[in-house]
């Protein structure tokens, strides 16, 4: 399956004899065989078919679309604009005045390694992790280099990295994003148990709800601790608390 997925173009289905980009191509076998000159010339031509050439159709489409949806309720919206999305995409949300969803890990400037939380915009939503993602846990267990960079650069803490998202590291990396100018901060559960050493889980991996390339691994995520536990749990409330007032989003 590796082999047949190890392509560079498609053929169109309903015009035989043309042929698109695949998507996410550059993770192939074939796009790393290029030379440095034709991989740039095929990064225009995939540049051009997915984000530019149907630019103004997909900005027609949501100022038809978008508008009725939003006058259909009082409720802020809030849109996922992450991975591949159109270069119209931007103009559009502002222009409705939609939310954005802003994740350290998954800077909007292809330029940055990391999302700078102050930098943020005010319409937004900002979080730690979403549902398809490794909490803060996980994740910094996945890539060391990437760890050790986001250790020194984003958290300016000098030094090796520690192996593990020690319950302060989590704390700190909260912190940052309850200080972030966005409108709405919303973290995961599992990343506010991160940041207390006795009420989060002893295995990260145990705390990433779902994993989109793993077909058995939807929605399995639990919690293991019961309603009444977690009220109980009073160091932990009040420390939650006094973040969420010192940071002025009481």
């Amino acid at each position: 399956m590796t082999l047949v997925a190890d392509l560079l173009f498609i053929e169109d289905p309903q015009t035989p004899g043309t042929y698109h980009p695949r998507i996410s191509a550059g993770s192939t076998y074939s796009y790393r065989a290029l030379n440095d000159y034709e991989r740039s010339c095929y990064d225009r031509l995939y540049d051009d078919f997915f984000y530019r050439r149907n630019d103004a159709f997909w900005r027609e489409k949501a100022m038809w679309k978008l508008p009725p949806i939003i006058d259909a309720t009082g409720m802020l919206t809030c849109a996922e604009d992450l991975g591949m999305i159109p270069a119209c995409v931007p103009s559009v949300m502002s222009e409705l005045q939609m939310l954005s969803l802003e994740i350290q890990r998954m800077p909007k400037d292809p330029a940055m390694e990391f999302g700078n939380t102050f930098l943020y915009p005010y319409l937004s939503v900002c979080t730690t992790s979403t549902h398809d993602m490794p909490g803060i846990r996980g994740w910094w267990e996945e890539n060391p280099v990437k760890t050790q960079s986001f250790y020194n650069n984003v958290l300016h803490e000098p030094g090796a990295a520690p192996a593990y998202a020690e319950p302060w590291i989590c704390s700190k990396i909260v912190w940052e994003h309850l200080l972030s100018p966005s409108m709405l901060c919303i973290l995961p559960i599992q990343d506010w148990l991160s940041i207390d050493g006795k009420l989060r889980r002893d295995d990260p991996r145990d705390e990433q709800i779902n994993i989109p390339a793993i077909s058995r691994h939807y929605w399995r995520y639990r919690m293991h601790l019961t309603i009444e536990q977690l009220r109980g749990a009073y160091d932990f409330n009040a420390n939650v608390s006094a973040m969420i007032k010192e940071s002025g989003r009481s």
